[in-house]
């Protein structure tokens, strides 16, 4: 006989307390194995996809995309046990398939995250289905829909959700096909506002439409404000009809830690020019000579740390509440890197022990990462000295905001022919901008210029690195 159970969000570690559903990535009556993820949530540090320890069929989901949800809450039910006994006779599923990998699920492997745990494969998911669908016309009456085994007590909510669910996928087949929606509360927005599904064209993975496609729909379709209701609007009211936007997910880790940065660092911020046209020479040489290329922000990494060992008070944190300034014997490098979701800031462990080419491997390796929403809570916390370069996006100079609970974060402006004194002579030089924001309690104006004259020696002459190489 099925057993009913609760699986709950799972604590995904690095002091997160709270994810927001992105995706689900099964529907109630889908049959599940073990380690199988079932949903795509995104915390403050990365974007997850959350395993299932249990094997069985699915019969109720808690909360819709977009919602967040602390650790501990139910994500979701599962029937486990024999696949038979949790789903009506008519679903169709037989010993062979899914049910029989289900019908083996009274273990789990705990609350894993993908990578972890038992290492099961996952077994290919499974929808149960009406047996028949009626032809399309008028009369046409969708077959009943065979009932999953019961949720437990305190999830009324369950029933209608698989009702809407089952109906709409019967809908869709009725209608000519699916509709790539797999929320119900997308489908009833889109239904009270009169959008067709089928004319959207989803954002998600796999042209998954969102609520935010249904939203960006309805504001297309919506009438413009008459002017004279602008101009009748009292001063006071103009926040309440601007769009709201939540600070939450990586905006908003991103609005915490430099709001206590700000709040708690006394920072200040030195800057040089440098001339970096033998600096991107000798990268030009290096990368000639055949092998793995090396980026010039690996290059610039592999400065840094040498400027760390040189000044080991900017790779510190303070613990005010001992009053004490903490040496770090690791480096680790965070660089700042813009994505689709907002900024983040992956982190290069062990910095201080690579070379300029094994800097360069790691942080491509990480970039991609980024880019693809598949960086961890790991690849994201536990930075030492953050490398910011700004220059990208064509900006010369700039003031970083220290990355709490750091104590200095060197930012790299573009690279860009100028004139310059070289050699007592007036010539064109690729020259950059290096700015060193440091928090003044770790130490005084002399150790960060001597850091940030340092980092500019190196670039100016590479050859300088050759002594603590």
């Amino acid at each position: 006989m099925a057993q009913v159970l609760e699986f709950k969000l799972p604590d995904l570690g690095e002091g997160l307390t709270e994810a927001e559903i992105v995706r689900w990535l099964v529907s109630v009556g889908d049959v599940v194995a073990i380690d199988q993820p079932v949903v795509e949530v995104e915390t403050a540090k990365a974007m997850v996809e959350v395993p299932c320890p249990y094997g069985g069929v699915v019969t109720a989901r808690f909360g819709e995309e977009g919602a967040e949800l602390p650790v501990g809450a139910p994500l979701l039910t599962v029937a486990v046990g024999e696949v038979e006994s949790a789903v009506s006779d008519g679903a169709g599923i037989g010993s062979s398939g899914a049910g029989g990998s289900a019908g083996s699920s009274n273990e789990s492997s705990g609350n894993v995250l993908v990578g972890y745990g038992t290492g099961a494969p996952a077994a290919r998911r499974r929808r149960i289905r009406p047996a028949a669908v009626p032809a399309p016309g008028p009369t046409a009456v969708p077959p009943a829909v065979p009932a999953a085994a019961p949720a437990e007590a305190g999830t009324p909510a369950a029933e209608p959700e698989r009702r809407a669910v089952r109906a709409a996928e019967v809908e869709d087949l009725v209608q000519g096909g699916p509709v790539p929606v797999i929320s119900p509360l997308v489908r009833r927005l889109a239904r009270e506002h009169g959008l067709d599904l089928r004319k959207l064209t989803g954002s998600g993975p796999d042209g998954l439409i969102l609520r935010a496609d249904v939203e960006s729909a309805m504001r297309a379709t919506e009438a413009p404000a008459e002017p004279e209701h602008v101009v009748a609007a009292a001063p006071a009211s103009a926040a309440s009809r601007g769009e709201r936007i939540p600070l939450r997910g990586v905006r908003g880790a991103v609005a915490d830690k430099l709001s206590r940065s700000r709040r708690e660092i006394p920072d200040a911020t030195c800057w040089v020019d440098a001339d970096a046209t033998e600096l991107m020479a000798a990268r030009a040489s290096m990368n000639a000579a055949g092998g793995p290329k090396v980026s010039l922000l690996a290059l610039l990494a592999r400065i840094c740390t040498a400027a760390l060992a040189r000044h080991p008070e900017l790779n510190s944190t303070v613990d005010m509440d001992a009053r004490e300034i903490v040496r770090l014997p690791e480096v680790h490098i965070g660089f700042a890197a813009q994505t689709e979701r907002g900024l983040v800031v992956p982190v290069v462990r062990d910095a201080h022990s690579r070379s300029a080419e094994s800097l360069s491997a790691e942080i491509g390796r990480l970039t991609e990462a980024a880019r693809q929403g598949k960086l961890t809570p790991a690849d994201l916390t536990g930075g030492t000295f953050t490398l910011n370069n700004y220059g990208v996006f064509g900006v010369d100079g700039s003031t970083p905001i220290i990355n709490h609970p750091e104590a200095a974060m060197l930012g790299v402006g573009r690279i860009v022919p100028k004139p310059w004194v070289y050699q007592g002579e007036l010539a064109v030089r690729q020259v950059v901008q290096l700015s060193l924001t440091f928090d003044h309690r770790v130490c005084d104006g002399g150790t960060a210029g001597g850091f940030l004259r340092y980092v500019a020696d190196c670039v100016e002459h590479p050859a300088v690195l050759l002594r603590s190489l």
